[in-house]
């Protein structure tokens, strides 16, 4: 089953199924073996991506600590330090891009922050911006420099040559 095939199951499922899966992942993550299979592939040093959840999307970071049950990183582009657990480390190279269809607009999982969508005002005018901050039920982006909190169904895919200038800067031409 491939992880398109995945998503779709997931969405049939019930809520109680989905918390009983959630229930064996954390304990199936939890094992040792998990964790030793990761940590014996890091170096102190390495450059490694894994997985923000808060952000979903790929981040890059460095290893700067290896602990009995996560990897402390260097986020490489805020200079933060992060515990993470070790299978949030993307070894394969894996795209963690979840692409899901919902029913309109976009889905928490289909955005990331950084990227650039699209929406419509109150007055029905097409508004660009950048997301800085996901939240359960809407994006926080910046457009025209203002703030906007806006619905993931009132959101959509911005084609390259759609895009003019977001907070001053030019996006394309």
């Amino acid at each position: 089953m491939n992880f398109t095939e995945v998503m779709e199951a997931l969405q049939k499922a019930s809520g109680f199924e989905l918390y009983r899966l959630r229930a064996a992942i954390d304990l199936t993550l939890d094992d040792p073996k998990w964790m030793l299979a990761i940590r014996r592939e890091l170096r102190i040093g390495q450059k490694v991506e894994y997985f923000d959840e808060k952000e979903n999307r790929l981040c890059t970071g460095q290893v700067l600590e290896l602990r009995q049950k996560g990897v402390v990183l260097l986020r490489m582009d805020t200079a933060q330090r992060w515990l993470m657990p070790y299978a949030s480390i993307n070894l394969g190279g894996l795209d963690a891009v979840i692409r899901e269809k919902p029913a309109q607009g976009l889905s928490r999982q289909e955005v990331a922050i950084g990227d650039v969508v699209g929406f419509h005002d109150r007055e029905q005018r097409q508004r660009n911006g950048r997301i800085i901050r996901l939240n359960d039920k809407t994006v926080t982006l910046i457009s025209d420099n203002q703030q906007w909190r806006v619905s993931y169904a009132l959101l959509h895919r911005v084609v390259e040559g759609d895009a003019t200038t977001i907070a001053g800067e030019v996006l394309s031409r």
